[in-house]
């Protein structure tokens, strides 16, 4: 479903990514890791069609992010740091309004917020305020919102940031069950316990630089270490 080939970004004098390459497939959950500054949001954000490569491309079921973004952007649901949510509105119409600028029809609509608000707890306080809201019940509204049109492909910017245990217990639930539902699934996240529990495959980005890929026990085995420790020879490695 996606498939980056030497995707490279530059800002100035600054290389943010450096030639990255991976494929992530339907049913699958793929993990971008790194430290703060890696690219890991700039590569989402390439893959989102938010930002234009300098050098590479991205495939998302076949379709080139550089000539055909808008057919791409149809099939993404991307989660980003930056809420953006309507502080007057309350979760529930934050969430309709989006379904709207999907093009969703009404029944679809709250068909399928209904259903979200049920996975991510949100169901007894949908017609609240958001601006009411503490950062990690806004971080589950964001989800609600990237989830709605029911997309093909989810890229998702630490989804977990905020969250208490019990939130992040639910949302990482529901990417397992969008996982089950075939869906490709890429995030990025600093929370090791997090990557180990849902993801099959990662890569791991330095500097912009993909140092390693493959799937976390094969990391594992490479350097017999657990994955967190395995994590941190990577990328101390290149310090």
């Amino acid at each position: 479903m996606i498939v980056v080939n030497t995707l490279t970004k530059r800002f100035g004098a600054r290389t943010a990514v450096n030639s990255v390459s991976f494929q992530a497939w339907p049913g699958e959950v793929f993990g971008l890791l790194g430290e703060n500054g890696a690219g890991k949001t700039t590569t989402l954000r390439m893959i989102a069609t938010v930002l234009s490569p300098d050098e590479g491309d991205v495939y998302v079921n076949g379709r080139s992010v550089r000539r055909e973004g808008d057919l791409v952007r149809h099939q993404l649901g991307l989660l980003t740091a930056d809420a953006g949510l309507y502080a007057r509105l309350s979760a529930r119409e934050n969430v309709e309004y989006f379904g709207q600028l999907w093009g969703l029809d009404k029944k679809t609509i709250r068909k399928r917020t209904e259903e979200i608000f049920v996975l991510l707890e949100l169901e007894n306080v949908g017609e609240h305020p958001v601006g009411t809201f503490s950062k990690g019940m806004k971080q589950k509204v964001c989800l609600a919102r990237t989830f709605v049109h029911n997309p093909a492909v989810l890229l998702l910017d630490e989804p977990s940031n905020g969250l208490d245990v019990s939130s992040s217990n639910a949302v990482g639930d529901f990417i397992l069950r969008e996982k089950a539902a075939g869906k490709t699934i890429v995030f990025s996240s600093h929370n090791m316990g997090e990557v180990e529990k849902l993801c099959d495959k990662v890569a791991i980005i330095h500097h912009g630089e993909l140092i390693a890929q493959g799937s976390i026990e094969g990391l594992k085995v490479d350097y017999s270490a657990r994955f967190e420790d395995a994590f941190l020879r990577l990328v101390g490695a290149r310090k």
